[in-house]
């Protein structure tokens, strides 16, 4: 697949996916959701153990492209298809079985939130701004947005965001549960980047068990969740990392 308005990188086991329309703010358009979208089925690849998300130019994501819809022939047609094109890899996305960290700076605003509640850690550059964005053009939201918001900071916070067009700084989306850490403006990637490093290193099961346990929290009972628990350990403990890894302890423990 030949990439234009997202670029693919892979560094190690890490896959780097970048909205690279910095002329229009990272703006996602009809081809930029289907390139997203190859690049997520790329990651999923088994040498790919983390995956960092990032824009290029002053801003992540300014949300959907909307020359793109006012100049379609039929827009209702075309903000359909964008919207559910869009969704499905942003699903895709948050069920890889593997850390997803989203390095985001100038705005987050629209679908572009949409992303960022599909990745597992968000790092922020401080002067970074997150808004709802869909009010202020007549537009209601898509990607996933009314589903996770909620779930990410309460119906409170995300009818307030809604409604009043509310723009949130770094530190109040972190504060608000957003955003996983904040650096200083020009420092989000680097630390991003050293994250995904990390993680990629890190026993690749327990991570997703971890994330799959977490994600699937909200759609069951705690007895189910409990079982799923259970499971799961039972799993993990027969990895080759567990065992090494716990024999590397007990054997630390006994030397004292």
């Amino acid at each position: 697949m030949t990439y234009e308005a997202v670029r693919y990188e892979q560094d190690g086991a890490v896959a780097r996916i970048t909205l690279a329309r910095p002329s229009v703010s990272n703006a996602i358009d009809f081809t930029t959701a289907m390139e997203f979208a190859g690049a997520v089925r790329r990651a999923a690849s088994d040498e790919i153990r983390a995956v960092l998300i990032s824009g290029e130019g002053k801003r992540f994501c300014s949300g959907g492209d909307l020359n793109s819809m006012a100049e379609a022939d039929d827009p209702a047609t075309y903000v359909h298809a964008l919207a559910t094109e869009l969704d499905r890899a942003l699903r895709d996305l948050s069920a890889l079985p593997k850390p997803v960290i989203s390095a985001v700076h100038g705005s987050v605003a629209g679908a572009g939130l949409g992303l960022v509640l599909s990745s597992d850690i968000v790092v922020a550059a401080r002067s970074t701004q997150f808004l709802w964005a869909y009010a202020g053009v007549g537009l209601t939201p898509d990607c996933g947005v009314s589903y996770l918001l909620p779930r990410a900071v309460g119906q409170q916070r995300a009818l307030d965001l809604a409604l009043t067009g509310r723009v949130l700084s770094s530190d109040e989306a972190s504060q608000w549960g957003l955003v996983a850490e904040v650096t200083d403006d020009g420092e989000h990637w680097e630390r991003g980047s050293a994250l995904a490093a990390h993680l990629a290193r890190a026993p690749s099961y327990a991570l997703a068990g971890a994330k799959r346990l977490i994600g699937s929290a909200w759609e069951v009972s705690r007895e189910e969740s409990s079982e799923n628990e259970a499971d799961t350990i039972a799993e993990a403990v027969t990895t080759d990392d567990a065992v090494a890894l716990i024999a590397a302890f007990t054997s630390a423990s006994r030397r004292g």
